[in-house]
């Protein structure tokens, strides 16, 4: 489907207040995707029986040789080809509330015409508001709470403290413009930022997922069964903590939690910033390379 431009909308100076229908929730897997984070929640929020309302038109937003899809050869002939979607899906939780999930890939090209596919999505279903999930990277334990950032169109839409509240100007994404351009038409949009331990954001993190999860639910009143997550967020955290006691990781982890519990306590302005007396988290990086490259020889196996 091709999504006009606003600029050709008769209503394109007049910006549209948000409506008392669903919630639209989107997950892109692109920029803000530090441990899988976004696409394990999206996945959780799909249950393979919901309806598609609109689709996107990938072949005008993917780069297909930046991020090739994934085809079997299966001794003379090719099957399984993983197709990019990207679609908006009407999902109902247990007790019948529905709600919307954009998810697929992040659009490599026309940003702003997504922008405006997103709007009218917005604006043809009565959505109540926007929310976006999204996960960086960040010097924090895994033994520790996964940090959220909050963020909103309005104050009154950002439903927590932020314990990280600098201002640091970042590369933009998809999600991110999506919220940009929503806030100056007027339209409700927030969202969550999960902060991943930097030395996890290569592999598959459901804490991180979990936390995000766990937020959505907070504030929609949603009721989902999130015991599937926490029973892998259980295996993966165990996992973890086999290999720092292998590889000797114990007393530099120690050292990054000391540093999460100083700035928590307010005795650091940043996680980004120095402290020559607290170690910086890459050392311990260092030690888990060999349990990244383990992950990763299992993914691809």
């Amino acid at each position: 489907m091709k999504w006009p431009s606003r600029r050709d909308r008769d209503d394109a100076t007049d910006p549209t207040p948000s409506g008392d229908g669903p919630v639209l929730i989107h997950a892109l897997d692109g920029f803000l995707t530090a441990g899988g984070a976004p696409r394990i929640a999206a996945q959780h929020l799909l249950s393979g029986r919901g309806e598609v309302l609109r689709s996107f038109d990938v072949d005008e937003l993917y780069d297909y040789r930046a991020r090739r899809p994934f085809i079997t050869f299966r001794q003379d002939h090719y099957v399984d080809y993983d197709e990019p979607r990207l679609d908006v899906v009407r999902e109902h939780d247990r007790s019948g509330t529905p709600y919307l999930v954009l998810t697929g890939p992040e659009p490599d090209f026309r940003w702003e015409s997504f922008v405006d596919g997103v709007q009218e999505v917005v604006e043809d279903l009565d959505v109540s508001l926007t929310l976006g999930l999204g996960a960086v990277p960040m010097g924090v334990p895994h033994t520790r709470p996964t940090m959220i950032t909050a963020h909103g169109s309005r104050p009154e839409l950002v439903d927590r403290t932020n314990l990280w509240q600098a201002e640091v100007r970042v590369p933009s994404s998809a999600q991110s413009l999506l919220e940009y351009r929503l806030t100056q038409r007027g339209l409700d949009s927030a969202g969550y930022v999960a902060h991943v331990p930097h030395y996890l954001t290569q592999v598959d993190y459901p804490p991180a997922a979990l936390a995000l999860l766990e937020a959505v639910l907070d504030r929609t009143g949603l009721d989902l069964d999130l015991d599937p997550l926490r029973a892998v967020q259980g295996a993966t955290v165990a996992d973890i903590e086999r290999q720092i006691e292998d590889q000797g990781g114990a007393e530099v982890l120690a050292g990054l939690e000391q540093q999460y519990d100083a700035f928590t306590r307010g005795a650091a302005e940043s996680l980004l910033a120095e402290d020559g007396d607290l170690p910086s988290g890459d050392e311990l990086a260092d030690q888990f390379e060999q349990f990244l490259a383990r992950q990763r020889k299992d993914d691809q196996d």
